[in-house]
């Protein structure tokens, strides 16, 4: 603790972790013992361990935690690097590969140089399958995660260089919608691709790639909503399908496929945020994916993205007179205080939590959970709350579409320039999913 008395109370306001009591939030067996109750300990006992380095460390240096931006990007350039060669575990998961790097690297604000963009589009534009969708890697079937992770990713590439229409033409808009209109079942839901597995998932990444390229039509939307809502289980989370567990990913999904449709008024809104709210674990600060689950880094953003679509759905509601104007529905801090004390890695890049190993998916998700906890963008109000060094401030995200809201806007005004499908009528909603 720092010896000064006025700066260990200041210290004890400024951090959760040094709270009077603050163990007191340990999970307690009430002297019946499960073998996820011992798990769940010996998580809090490694956590408390970083907890408790960092609170000996400020007497050294006062403005931790700190982001090691430098590591973290020396380790995702390096990925990008390996890309042609990929990893053999990831071989269909390439696109994945781009959108986690690329979309790190553009929160962290780090340059990439515009040579390296149009190389990159150019390897996505050969994922892309000849009858629409783009695959895992060139010459693989087509498949509706992959197809979502690569248009993300021009769209990343799209604001970093000049020449945007050499980077969002990869996407062939004629075939991405046959594609997706393939992949739509009769009960409104998508397959993930021919003949493969129907949930959520499928969902929310047809209708974001379909919104973001001006391609989304009454045609694709019958029936979407309607399957959406069966998903909503008793607790107020969303399943991957209906009459399943809620899920924090499924239930991000979800939420924002509803907003991309305009219909989030059919949803349980309260019992929804009530179910999120409850995930963030008291003494770890960070989120658990179900109930009763361990903490995970990467839900920093699946739980943590979906309060600013609840905050943004509730300003609506003319009858809440108890929204926070500055603030999200979670606590902003302790996340924080998770991510930067327990989810970096000593070499670079993020993880899932204390003793796990750093991979490009954990690094992605924790920053982008880490910039969520960071800025409240409420209408005309912001606000940001930063925990640590002021550098530690990252680029805000647009929760929706999980990018910087500068590479919504860009890829958005490029394609809705465009002529839609030929011969289709363009649904006409204003269902918000824009910047």
């Amino acid at each position: 603790m720092a010896s000064d008395p006025n700066q260990a109370d200041q210290d004890t306001s400024r951090f959760r972790c040094l709270a009077p009591g603050f163990e007191q939030f340990k999970f307690n067996d009430e002297g019946l013992p499960t073998r996820t109750s011992h798990e769940q300990k010996q998580v809090e006992d490694s956590i408390l361990k970083c907890y408790r380095s960092f609170i000996t460390s400020l007497d050294i240096y006062p403005d931790v935690p700190f982001l090691e931006r430098e590591s973290h990007v020396e380790f995702l350039l390096k990925g990008l690097k390996q890309l042609s060669s990929s990893y053999e575990c990831l071989d269909s998961s390439r696109p994945w590969l781009c959108y986690w790097i690329l979309h790190s690297l553009e929160l962290l604000e780090a340059p990439i140089t515009e040579d390296k963009a149009l190389q990159i589009a150019e390897f996505l534009g050969r994922c892309q399958h000849r009858d629409g969708g783009f695959g895992g890697g060139p010459m693989q079937y087509p498949h509706l995660a992959p197809t979502y992770a690569a248009v993300n990713s021009l769209c990343i590439l799209s604001n970093i260089t000049d020449r945007v229409f050499n980077v969002l033409k990869q996407v062939s808009l004629e075939k991405l919608y046959n594609f997706l209109m393939r992949m739509k079942t009769r009960d409104g839901a998508f397959q993930m691709h021919d003949g493969g597995e129907v949930d959520i998932r499928g969902v929310y990444c047809a209708l974001s790639v379909a919104r973001l390229t001006n391609i989304l039509t009454k045609e694709l939307l019958e029936g979407v909503s309607d399957f959406i809502i069966r998903c909503q289980t008793y607790e107020g989370g969303f399943a991957g399908y209906p009459g399943l567990e809620a899920h924090g990913g499924y239930t991000f999904c979800g939420i924002a496929a509803l907003v991309l449709l305009g219909h989030t008024e059919r949803c349980d809104l309260r019992s929804l945020l009530r179910w999120t709210a409850n995930r963030q674990t008291q003494l770890e600060g960070g989120f658990q994916g179900r109930t009763n689950k361990l903490v995970d880094g990467c839900y920093s953003f699946w739980q943590g993205a979906t309060f600013p679509i609840i905050h943004m759905i509730s300003c609506t509601d003319d009858d809440d007179q108890n929204l926070s104007a500055t603030r999200w529905m979670f606590h902003q801090e302790a996340l924080q205080e998770y991510i930067l004390i327990c989810c970096q890695h000593s070499y670079g890049g993020l993880i899932d939590k204390p003793g796990k190993a750093r991979d490009h998916y954990h690094t992605c998700y924790c920053l982008s959970g880490l910039s969520v906890a960071q800025h409240f963008l409420g209408g005309l109000l912001s606000n940001d709350i930063v925990i640590g060094n002021p550098q530690n401030r990252l680029r805000p995200v647009q929760p929706v579409y999980n990018l910087s809201i500068d590479s919504v806007i860009m890829a958005q005004q490029h394609f809705n320039a465009m002529m839609p499908p030929a011969g289709r009528a363009q649904e006409e909603s204003s269902a918000p999913g824009g910047s």
